[in-house]
């Protein structure tokens, strides 16, 4: 909070409260009748809400500061941020570029791993059971060939299946 502001606030409330004083002091003086009491008290009585007033202004422009202040650090902060991801986005490109060039001369290999589960579904289903006349599953003799036997499939760009080609590329999935 701005000095202004707190300075106008607390004078504002200061006057604001002397004001009960003189108003008490008018009151005694009407009931007594004594009219230069009664404007003395009033004398006094504009004078602390005049006072009064002018703190208020005092205290609009302490909050007009703080409302300037906290817009220039919400901008600067603002500008600090976006600077920070316009470092970071650059120094993810370096490290792209940084990786693209080790790999210039590298063949580039995926590799996908297959989890304890996966290996369970797989094994799963190079096997077929068929279940007997309790209801508990007995493999048969009948077993279509392995999925896991199969010869790979590439697909290219155009979405065909071609051929293996044996280009030194090394292609290593899991699963």
């Amino acid at each position: 909070m701005h000095t202004k502001t707190m300075e106008g606030l607390i004078g504002a409330r200061t006057n604001m409260e002397m004001l009960n004083t003189p108003f008490r002091v008018f009151k005694e003086a009407r009931r007594k009748g004594d009219t230069a009491m009664m404007e003395r008290a009033m004398g006094y009585m504009g004078d602390f809400h005049e006072d009064a007033y002018e703190y208020k202004e005092v205290a609009d422009e302490g909050m007009k500061k703080d409302v300037e202040e906290t817009r220039k650090i919400a901008e600067e902060q603002r500008e600090e941020m976006i600077q920070n991801r316009r470092d970071e986005r650059e120094e993810q490109q370096k490290k792209l570029e940084e990786e693209r060039k080790e790999n210039k001369g590298d063949k580039i290999v995926d590799t996908v791993e297959i989890s304890e589960d996966g290996k369970v579904l797989l094994k799963g289903n190079t096997q077929t059971a068929a279940p007997d006349a309790d209801g508990t599953d007995v493999e048969t003799d009948e077993s279509p060939k392995p999925k896991a036997d199969l010869e790979p499939v590439f697909y290219s760009s155009a979405g065909e299946v071609k051929q293996p080609e044996d280009t030194g590329v090394k292609v290593s999935a899991s699963v």
